[in-house]
């Protein structure tokens, strides 16, 4: 039996820092494993944006959460510059 991980809560999403590994953070905020992660960031596939620095693949939390439909309270939060 493969043992899937565990899709994150939203606690643990708003949690994250600003720039997340896309494994396993990203990936688990879908509820993907690891293999499905990779497939779909190789491929173009993978549903928010993702930032190659040097061998790392990141995820921005706030592509992130926008991605699954979420706000993210950093940004919400803020005071207008006006």
């Amino acid at each position: 039996m493969i043992d899937l991980p565990s899709a994150m809560t939203l606690d643990e999403l708003y949690a994250l820092p600003v720039v997340v590994p896309l494994w396993p953070e990203a990936g688990r905020a879908f509820g993907l494993g690891r293999t499905a992660t990779y497939q779909l960031a190789k491929t173009g596939q993978f549903p928010c944006r993702i930032l190659r620095l040097g061998n790392a693949w990141k995820v921005p939390r706030a592509d992130l959460l926008r991605a699954l439909g979420e706000t993210d309270p950093l940004h919400s939060e803020r005071a207008d510059p006006a």
